[in-house]
């Protein structure tokens, strides 16, 4: 049996997945008007809407972030 190890994939593509996951949490939090904050909270769009942008603002950003670095480790830029 050989040693187990990653696939040969997942240095450079973790950073893809978790861009689209990123990105896929601030476009279903635009959609419902609700979002998830840290330790569970759920903000609303109407109640608090300065906060509810903020948190999308922050998934958007992390979603450049992550397919800017998964373009980096690939080459493409």
């Amino acid at each position: 049996m050989g040693r187990l190890s990653m696939p040969d994939w997942y240095p450079q593509h973790i950073y893809l997945i978790l861009g689209i996951t990123s990105f896929s949490g601030a476009v279903v939090s635009t959609c419902t008007g609700k979002t998830w904050a840290r330790i569970g909270r759920t903000i609303y769009r109407a109640k608090e809407p300065n906060t509810f942008w903020w948190v999308v603002a922050i998934y958007s950003l992390g979603s450049l972030l992550f397919v800017g670095l998964y373009l980096h480790q690939t080459g493409a830029i």
